[in-house]
């Protein structure tokens, strides 16, 4: 054994010695990444926290998006059926007009024929409406004029046969 340990032929040693230099190396060099990764690590995650609020805000955009649609859709569907509504009142309203207008072209027609008008008829300045029972002489000492004044400024008129809601002139007084 003597023998053994006084040779220093073993390249053991140095090879332990290398490969010890060479550990510390790649552990340096692996300390010196792993700071560096803890930056950049760091750093991720100051982003992944931005984009993490960015993420609740857009989902709380996102719910107010949404609801506005929903409000736009009612408001849509209330517009339409008021549209609808007015619509449908405008329809009312024109018909009543155009039966007004017909109603109103008729109405000179009638009035024009003899009692046919069912509405009570209206007297104007010098003009007087035949009532039930009314004769000539009735109405000429009733409106204090002569009967003869009377069939002078009505000269068409048959006064046998008046009728109730007929229209005579009245002469001045």
């Amino acid at each position: 054994m003597d023998t053994i340990s006084r040779e220093n032929n073993s390249m053991l040693p140095v090879a332990g010695v290398v490969v010890g230099v060479l550990s510390l190396l790649v552990g340096g060099y692996a300390a010196i990444k792993a700071s560096s990764l803890q930056k950049a690590v760091a750093t991720h995650e100051e982003k992944v926290g931005k984009i993490d609020s960015l993420e609740s805000q857009v989902g709380g955009i996102q719910a107010s998006v949404d609801k506005s649609a929903r409000d736009v859709n009612s408001l849509s569907r209330t517009t339409q059926d008021a549209f609808n509504t007015v619509a449908a009142d405008l329809g009312n309203i024109h018909a009543s007009l155009t039966k007004l207008e017909d109603a109103q072209k008729k109405q000179p027609a009638v009035a024009a024929s003899k009692g046919g008008s069912k509405e009570p008829a209206v007297a104007g300045p010098d003009e007087y409406v035949v009532k039930s029972g009314d004769t000539g002489s009735k109405i000429a000492r009733a409106q204090g004029i002569s009967l003869a004044d009377l069939l002078a400024v009505n000269p068409g008129v048959n006064w046998n046969a008046l009728h109730a809601g007929q229209k005579i002139k009245l002469p001045k007084k």
